[in-house]
């Protein structure tokens, strides 16, 4: 479980965060309603996950609320039985 989430944790500080920065999110952090994630960025973590995870998320379920958090996408991760 917590692999996953710091994968994803570490790409995010990685693509979207300026060094200083990185300190300042952790899994519940706002992503997209924080302005850390945009919706050009939300495309790029979809690929991110599609290709690391091996899986296709649907448009439908890839929204604002599903990338909102880290947490939020462990939970979408789960209903495609990634672990």
């Amino acid at each position: 479980m917590s692999d996953i989430k710091n994968a994803i944790l570490d790409y995010i500080k990685n693509e979207y965060l300026e060094e200083e920065d990185e300190d300042d999110i952790d899994f519940d952090t706002p992503l997209i309603s924080g302005g850390i994630v945009d919706s050009f960025s939300m495309v790029s973590l979809k690929v991110f996950l599609e290709v690391t995870y091996k899986i296709q998320l649907p448009d439908s379920k890839a929204t604002p609320e599903a990338f909102d958090s880290v947490n939020n996408i462990y939970e979408l991760l789960n209903e495609f039985n990634v672990q």
